[in-house]
């Protein structure tokens, strides 16, 4: 039987993120009370927990968040089992190509180190494992749609670098992923959706799997995207 898996970490008052980041505030605005109605304001990143990037977030005249096509994130997705990566670990182009057969062609593929486990501790902004330059690189080449990671970023060395070899190439990076050990399968379909910000450079997603559907149920499912929209 399918089931719906929630990857999304909380929003929360003063919710941590990265240092040079807006810092996080929800804040309570009118109550019952006062309007017998609850209200609040957010001041979040457009990169705070699990979000998305789009190519502005790097370069000028990059695509904007509204921009993104939504197919990218919204569709069957492979899930890649890098568990025994410690701090700091590299997962290579080597470790990717064993599973070559998966990364095709507008794949989507979800990167599962069990990183998020650390947060909310500071470390898990500093430490976490990553893919280097010459992993993004192939996976670039190889065409894929969306990256999705339950890490807070692609990798803390060459972040620039990385994030510029994805972008070009119009890959979906989907960061900050959480509760992927309680997916049961390997291919799950995947949904991170993005607020629509005018002209901005990312936006927090709620990412869910549909798990353990059938190839049949995710062939219907996936045939939405065929489906004519107007934006």
């Amino acid at each position: 039987m399918s089931r719906i898996v929630d990857l999304s970490l909380d929003i929360y008052d003063r919710a941590p993120t990265f240092w040079p980041d807006p810092k996080t505030a929800v804040i309570p605005h009118l109550g019952i009370a006062n309007m017998k109605y609850n209200i609040t304001q957010l001041v979040i990143s457009t990169h705070l927990g699990t979000h998305l990037d789009a190519p502005f977030h790097f370069f000028d005249k990059g695509r904007t968040v509204e921009k993104v096509d939504p197919g990218r994130g919204f569709g069957p997705a492979w899930v890649l089992n890098f568990a025994d990566k410690g701090p700091k670990a590299e997962i290579t182009r080597a470790e990717l190509r064993r599973h070559e057969a998966k990364i095709t062609k507008g794949a989507r593929l979800i990167i599962r180190t069990g990183w998020d486990k650390v947060f909310p501790d500071e470390r898990y902004f500093t430490d976490y494992p990553g893919l280097p330059l010459d992993a993004c690189a192939y996976l670039a080449e190889r065409g894929i749609a969306c990256l999705a990671l339950d890490m807070p970023s692609v990798y803390g060395v060459d972040y620039v670098a990385v994030h510029h070899t994805l972008l070009r190439a119009e890959v979906l990076i989907v960061e900050g992923l959480t509760r992927l050990e309680t997916l049961r399968s390997e291919r799950v379909f995947f949904v991170a959706l993005p607020l629509r910000i005018r002209g901005r450079d990312g936006s927090p997603c709620r990412a869910i799997a549909v798990d353990g559907m059938s190839s049949a149920e995710m062939d219907a499912l996936s045939a939405i995207q065929g489906i004519t929209s107007e934006a």
